[in-house]
């Protein structure tokens, strides 16, 4: 397994994203969810995926696992979906809101099976704003491993604001 990400990212407007494509933007939140169940995880846009967080804006703790096959389940983590991405370049990246800082993943253009874990969202949506001397309320997972495409899914909600966007998601 490796760890291209490891430690606290920034968000802003709740939004986070992984990008492949060095000449384009990403997908934007109506497209990145187009036809998904999935509403936390968005990545119905070609080389893109969409994430949502609980906190609206400041540092979340975020982990990024490359993984060679599905890792175990973790229990602990109260939120899990699983969607199918494929980066559409070499240069695959963590991407902070209007490209405020970024972080490489080195991932080859293949299928993969992507699992997005998410703890304390409810409690980092009450919160809104996380000010830097304010300890961490939420903290997310992102793996990656080779697999071919398949239908994303949600294999744990608990939070109201998951059940949200899953619900916004449906419903398109």
């Amino acid at each position: 397994m490796r760890t291209p990400v490891s430690g606290e990212v920034h968000v802003s407007y709740s939004q986070l994203y992984v990008e492949s494509d060095p000449e384009g933007p990403g997908a934007d939140l109506d497209e990145a969810f187009v036809g998904q169940t999935v509403g936390i995880c968005g990545a119905a846009a070609p080389g893109a995926l969409f994430l949502v967080t609980g906190l609206h804006t400041g540092d979340v703790g975020f982990t990024v696992e490359v993984h060679e096959e599905p890792p175990a389940f973790d229990p602990d983590w109260e939120e899990v979906v699983e969607v199918s991405f494929r980066p559409v370049s070499a240069h695959t990246a963590l991407v902070e809101w209007a490209g405020w800082d970024s972080w490489p993943l080195d991932l080859p253009e293949a299928d993969y099976r992507v699992r997005y874990c998410a703890r304390g969202m409810d409690a980092a949506h009450d919160l809104d704003t996380r000010s830097p001397d304010e300890p961490q309320v939420d903290s997310y997972l992102l793996q990656f491993w080779p697999a071919p495409p398949a239908s994303d899914r949600i294999i744990r909600q608990t939070s109201g604001i998951a059940a949200y966007w899953h619900k916004s998601a449906q419903e398109g």
